[in-house]
Formats: structure tokens, sequence, C-alpha cells
């Protein structure tokens, strides 16, 4: 049986050979889970040989990764903005960039947010968590939902998680905040994602319609209901969404973008005052 050493090495072959990214890193991370163990673990146990259950557990990972499925949808887990989020089919996996909108909705000192399309549950968790913001979780997906529900109770979140579409559980002017990370991919640009995403990730949560602005235009709408005056709107935008998304914004007040480490406008922001 292989060792640790020779197992990441055969690994980070195929992987590199199957043109995945990151080859390495990849073949530690699925090694790793395969072992249950950190990573720190197998720089420490170079020698150490692999059971045949972790082999096989190990050789069934590199497989499905390369097929394309995300190293995230093996481990089942992925961090964001330090905390662990157990993710599956059912969610997007949550990306870096999307820690942009935490910060700026952190900044804005929110005290009752709604996270519409929610997914995992990552920003609404993660706002609860830094700030003591009372947070509802929203998704038109009963499976993102109980994923999300799920992550907040590992993490001890107070979250409320409740199916619907956009903001239609929301009755009363009783928010201050609305933030989203919403679909906005549309179905005409499917041919151009990675088989990573349109061959894995939930549609639902990725696509938008026609246009791709639908749900954009939706939220909007919404926030300007839910929201008590002077109350905000954070979003995350698409490639090339922000002069659409500032249109729809143009009665709102304060609108600002924010750009993310590669210099794209990634968050939009807006107060609501009627």
């Amino acid at each position: 049986m292989a060792t640790i050493q020779e197992a990441l090495r055969q690994g980070t072959r195929l992987l590199d050979e199957g043109r995945i990214a990151a080859p390495r890193l990849t073949a530690e991370v699925l090694l790793g889970h395969a072992l249950g163990r950190e990573k720190s673990y197998l720089f420490a146990h170079p020698e150490e040989e692999l059971a045949q259950i972790a082999w096989i557990r190990y050789g069934r990972y590199l497989h499905e990764r390369l097929q394309g499925k995300p190293t995230q949808y093996i481990t089942s887990k992925q961090e964001f903005y330090g905390r662990e989020f157990r993710v599956g089919h059912d969610v997007l996996i949550p990306r870096p960039e999307t820690e942009h909108v935490v910060e700026r909705a952190l900044a804005l000192h929110p005290q009752r947010v709604v996270d519409v399309g929610a997914g995992s549950g990552a920003i609404a968790i993660t706002l609860n968590l830094e700030c003591g913001a009372r947070a509802l979780a929203t998704d038109v997906s009963g499976a993102a939902i109980r994923v999300a529900a799920a992550n907040a109770r590992r993490l001890n979140a107070r979250v409320d998680c409740v199916v619907c579409d956009v903001l239609e559980a929301v009755a009363s002017r009783g928010v201050d905040m609305v933030v989203s990370n919403p679909p906005y991919v549309s179905r005409a640009e499917a041919g151009g994602l990675q088989r990573e995403v349109v061959g894995f990730e939930p549609h639902l949560a990725l696509f938008a319609g026609t246009s791709g602005f639908e749900l954009y235009e939706r939220i909007v709408e919404g926030a300007a209901r839910v929201l008590a005056p002077g109350g905000w709107i954070v979003m995350e935008l698409g490639f090339r969404s922000e002069a659409r998304v500032r249109g729809m914004l143009a009665a709102w007040r304060d609108v600002e973008v924010r750009t993310d480490l590669a210099g794209l406008p990634r968050v939009i922001s807006a107060r609501w005052q009627p």
C-alpha cells in the first residue's frame, strides 16, 4: 500500500494530467478528507502507509474531481469569512468574492437583516455572528433552506430560515437591510460557464432568467416595500451588471459600488428614503 507521500505524488500527477487547477493542493485536501485528518497531519507523517479503506476513498475522490465535481462537493465543506460551512448539491458554493458583500453590510451596522436567496446561509449566519444582527434567511428552495438551518445550528447562529420567493414572507417595514447574492446568469450564458459550475451547482441558484436581471428587479422592488425609511439594500453584482442595476436604484439615495480585489465592480449598496 502507498504511503501518504506517494499517494500525494500520484494524486497530484493525475490531477495535473487532467488539467485540474491547483493539483497539489487539491490532492492534499482530498487525501486529508479520505483520512479524516487536517493537512498538517499529511506533512507530519509522510511515510505512514494508507489503510485500504483510505486508499479506496482517496481513489474515488480523485475520480470524482477528474469528472468535474467541485472539491467542496466532495468534502461537503467550504470556508467563508473564517468559518466552515457545510455545502452540497442543493446550494451554491460560497465564493471569497461574496465576503465583500458581508464587509459592506457590516460597515452599515445592520440590526434586522433579510438575506434573499440565502443558499447555505453564509451571509445571514456571518452577519448574525459578526454583529449580532437579527437575521432572516429566505430561499425558494426548501432543500437549500434545510442546509442553511443546519449550518446555523452547527455554528450557533440565531438565524430564522424560511422557504419563500424573494421577500414574500416579510409583511412589514421592520427591516433595516436587505442583502443578497442573487442568481445573475442568463440562460444564454450557460455555455460559457465552467463544467464544475454548470454541471454540478444548482441551476435554480445560478440562472436568473432570459436577461439575468430578473431577480435584481424583484429584490429591489421587494426591498422598497419592506425596508424602514433609511434602510439599506446590499447586493453582489454579476459581470457587466453595474449599469443596469444602478438604473434600478435611480430612486434610491447614497448609491455606492465597491470593487473586489481584481478591481471589478462587486457590491452595490443604496439607502431607501421614500
